[in-house]
């Protein structure tokens, strides 16, 4: 063999086994997981006993949960109480994340999958220290099929990475929904409960409103001050009334959040057969809620004795009044819908004359 002959074929055996490399190498990025690494935990050797808080980062948001003595609270929302369940919902979600499927990824690739640093939702879990127990970069939702609503659909699962390691994504079967910093997210929304009213008088700044009592539970409402021909419409009263029992939270507003409409407020002023009395101030129509303050006084009565149901029922109160007192110490969002019959003029209280003149 002669000597050019013998170069040609070292450069074709360098060039094959430089392909072979490249292919092998190509080959480990496209394997959709290292075999050892499915089924094992994302995040190792955290403890939900350990978490003191919890801080959540969105582009442009983020969320602060912090133990305290009560339970949690969103620090964004100076201390409101957070749902516990829905803690501990993330806490288990995070510590039971298993490896689906591994994806070595470049710089390029993070944005396609929601985790760079433009578009991830960030998680870290803290000791009391304030030291980090652990982290999470929560990126897309991952679905197994195509969808026309990925924002609006579920999701099958997640991509997720760990801050210590960039150049590695994991793909989890929890589509981690818990993982937002939205405040709505995070609250019960069980709001005061006006319950059995007795009076219930409507103001409004211009200084229109209406005033209707009854003197039991099952006695017919009277409006007062009522004119010649006017005649209160029963069941809109009831409503009114009732409307108040059904309350519930769409969200806190921030501490000292401004435009909230409660300097010039519509106020409605319920005294319940309980003996508790509620003054409630209703702002600003936003989002589709109203911002909503309260104050509540009187003292609740107890003579139940040998009433059961009655005993049952003032047992309840009692147990939700320290959570009425937390509600009224913050600015809260109540949804529209919650509201509209007992915000009604008081011409739409009163019967329609041709259904009053077929009586």
């Amino acid at each position: 063999m002669s000597a050019r002959a013998a170069a040609v074929l070292v450069v074709l055996l360098l060039m094959l086994g430089g392909g072979a490399l490249l292919y092998q190498r190509q080959d480990a990025e496209r394997r959709p997981a290292d075999l050892g690494e499915l089924g094992q935990p994302v995040i190792k050797n955290l403890k939900a006993a350990d978490i003191a808080a919890i801080r959540i980062a969105a582009p442009g948001s983020t969320l602060t949960l912090q133990r305290n003595d009560a339970g949690w609270g969103i620090a964004e929302r100076d201390g409101f109480p957070a749902d516990a369940s829905k803690v501990r919902e993330l806490v288990l979600d995070a510590i039971a994340l298993k490896i689906g499927q591994t994806l070595a990824v470049g710089e390029k690739e993070r944005p396609r999958l929601g985790l760079d640093t433009a578009s991830a939702t960030q998680v870290a879990f803290t000791a009391a220290d304030g030291k980090t127990l652990a982290g999470l970069l929560v990126g897309k939702k991952y679905f197994k099929r195509g969808t026309d609503t990925p924002d609006k659909a579920p999701g099958d699962g997640r991509y997720v990475m760990l801050p210590s390691d960039t150049k590695t994504a994991f793909v989890v079967s929890n589509p981690l929904v818990q993982a937002s910093t939205r405040t709505a997210d995070w609250i019960d929304r069980t709001a005061f409960q006006v319950e059995k009213v007795k009076s219930l008088e409507l103001r409004r700044p211009d200084g229109s409103g209406w005033r209707i009592e009854r003197a039991a539970d099952n006695a017919d409402w009277k409006l007062a001050g009522a004119k010649a021909g006017e005649k209160l419409d029963v069941s809109r009263a009831n409503a009114a009334s009732y409307s108040l029992s059904l309350l519930e939270l769409a969200d806190v507003a921030p501490k000292g959040a401004a435009d909230t409409g409660l300097e010039q407020p519509t106020v409605i002023d319920a005294v319940t057969l309980d003996g508790l009395a509620y003054e409630i101030k209703v702002g600003k129509l936003e989002g589709g809620s109203y911002y909503v303050s309260f104050q509540s006084s009187g003292e609740l009565r107890k003579d139940a004795a040998g009433d059961k149901e009655r005993a049952e029922r003032l047992k309840k109160i009692e147990e939700r009044l320290p959570r009425e007192k937390i509600l009224s110490e913050h600015v809260l969002l109540i949804p529209k819908s919650k509201l509209d019959d007992t915000l009604k003029k008081r011409e739409e209280l009163l019967e329609k004359k041709d259904a009053a003149a077929k009586k």
